[in-house]
């Protein structure tokens, strides 16, 4: 991806739209869809498991300590730290299970991921216990740059919309139909609404 280009074509696709025009004037400079990227998938999906259903201001912070925990490990020595050392940091139970399950998996398979299409990408990364189809998605957005995608399941991204959008019963339909106004450039789309809500910045057509 040319990040540039992206930004610029995807800027004048979106602000024909009033709510993204808004989006846009507030947040122009400050999207940055590299801000999250990692190398290393082991860890950048190991980060996306800690954001999992918990504040974005919580995952930074643990995020921060997972990272202090195993900047020195190999990912062989990460499968095998004890378990009370990711519970000292606020990572639980579960999600322990569902890192490990990562860092196995890279280990044991070696797949290009930028030579799959958007449904194998989500087909594979989801054999992994614990990466669910949000998971796969912010993996596409972050790691990999896909330029169109979309997360229903993401909470965030919903109540953003119904908020700017003043919208109280969001169906499918009506996402649909946005997501479509959106294409191809609904990343996007998604970073803008991000970025309203962790911003408190909502669009205001009274």
């Amino acid at each position: 991806m040319n990040i540039k280009k992206y930004y610029k074509e995807g800027f004048n696709h979106l602000k024909s739209d009033p709510v993204m025009d808004f989006l846009i004037k507030k947040f122009e400079k400050e999207i940055d869809i590299t801000d999250r990227y990692n190398e290393n998938y082991s860890k950048a999906l190991a980060d996306l498991i800690i954001e999992q259903q918990i504040s974005f201001k919580a995952a930074i912070t643990i995020k921060k300590k997972f990272n202090s925990l195993v900047r020195s490990l190999t990912d062989l020595e990460i499968i095998n730290l004890k378990e009370d050392h990711f519970r000292e940091i606020g990572i639980s139970h579960r999600k322990i299970e569902y890192i490990k399950n990562v860092y196995k998996y890279f280990l044991q398979n070696k797949i290009n991921f930028k030579n799959l299409d958007n449904d194998e990408i989500i087909n594979e990364l989801t054999t992994i216990k614990g990466v669910g189809s949000w998971t796969a998605k912010m993996f596409m957005i972050f790691i990999l740059f896909k330029e169109n995608i979309f997360s229903k399941k993401d909470l965030a991204l919903l109540n953003s919309i119904k908020l700017n959008y003043n919208i109280e019963n969001l169906t499918d339909k009506k996402i649909n139909k946005l997501i479509k106004s959106w294409t191809p450039y609904n990343t996007l789309a998604s970073l803008l609404l991000w970025k309203s809500i962790e911003e408190d910045t909502i669009y205001n057509n009274n």
